[in-house]
């Protein structure tokens, strides 16, 4: 090494120098960190930059399938499809869907947290168990429902009738089927709790984490001072859960805004449970009208960084008090 033939007295070699200038440069974080992050940040530019580069240049333009030159419209394509009912309802269904599945899953995910943190026989079982529906891919998941709820050969509809709550005098199927993905109320319950079963697992995992992180000597501390499980829960672990509750939130907010394979296969893009990602699809793949679909697919993108901002800012927010 040159730090050491120096000491010895030893002339300093090219090698040696060059050795030193590198274990230099690892030793700078500052330049480091970037050389790192470098990859990561090029596999994102190229897998996610592009793409939006080119849907914000469709959404301004005329392009269609059968002619893909680019011929500046302006607002025109934003101004169209914001009048059309479609667009209207898909919007509606957005924000219906992805509100009220999260406000589901923050509730159970709480108490599901909590039942999977105590000790019991086959806790990693029920974990596994509690995880699956998010590790499975989403199109065989959704077709797995798809199957369940047939209009015709519903193994739901199978056990609802030999239970006595399908057939003539009931309420809830008296034609002896529910046709659960035909009628508009019921396709757009069963499209809301698809959602809530996708992303309820993740939302669990991650409370799950926050939960165990609770140092134990503030568990102790509540059960001398003889705090009940409500006070435990009100004064302790959800102000030391919310910036995970943020976390979650956010997280499934972004999946259920963006997700159009559970619409797709369930209904095949029945205008009653579109959301805006499935119109997008249908207006830009399906329709052949590129330019509306980008324009579709780009409204709520200011909206997710709105959402994504004030999120994390509450969260770093609630970790700084």
């Amino acid at each position: 090494m040159s730090a050491g033939t120096a000491r010895a007295g030893l002339p300093v070699t090219v090698e040696d120098q060059g050795e030193d200038r590198g274990r230099y440069l690892l030793d700078r974080e500052g330049l480091l960190g970037p050389l790192l992050l470098l990859p990561a940040i090029a596999y994102i530019a190229a897998l996610v930059g592009f793409p939006l580069v080119l849907a914000i240049a469709y959404s301004f333009s005329d392009v269609i399938v059968a002619d893909q030159s680019i011929d500046w419209v302006g607002l025109d394509n934003f101004r169209a499809v914001v009048k059309t009912p479609n667009f209207q309802n898909a919007l509606r269904n957005t924000f219906l869907f992805t509100i009220v599945s999260q406000v589901i899953v923050l509730v159970m995910a709480n108490a599901l947290a909590m039942v999977l943190a105590a000790d019991f026989r086959g806790k990693r079982l029920v974990r596994f168990l509690t995880l699956l529906p998010w590790t499975t891919p989403i199109a065989l998941a959704v077709l797995g429902w798809l199957w369940l709820l047939d209009n015709v050969y519903s193994p739901v509809d199978w056990l609802l009738r030999e239970a006595g709550l399908l057939g003539p005098g009931t309420w809830l199927g008296p034609m002896g089927n529910v046709y659960w993905l035909s009628e508009p109320s019921k396709a757009q319950l069963v499209v809301l709790f698809v959602h809530i079963w996708r992303t309820l697992p993740l939302a669990t995992v991650i409370l799950l984490a926050g939960l165990t992180a609770i140092p134990q000597d503030v568990r102790d501390a509540a059960n001398v001072d003889g705090a009940g499980f409500w006070r435990q829960l009100v004064y302790i672990r959800i102000p030391l859960l919310l910036p995970i509750m943020a976390v979650a939130v956010l997280f499934g907010m972004v999946f259920t805004f963006t997700d159009m394979t559970v619409v797709y296969v369930l209904t095949r893009g029945n205008s009653d449970t579109h959301v805006l990602a499935s119109l997008a699809y249908f207006t830009g793949v399906e329709s052949g009208s590129l330019a509306q679909g980008a324009a579709i697919a780009l409204f709520l993108f200011p909206a997710l960084v709105g959402i994504a901002v004030l999120m994390l800012r509450l969260a770093r927010r609630t970790e700084t008090n």
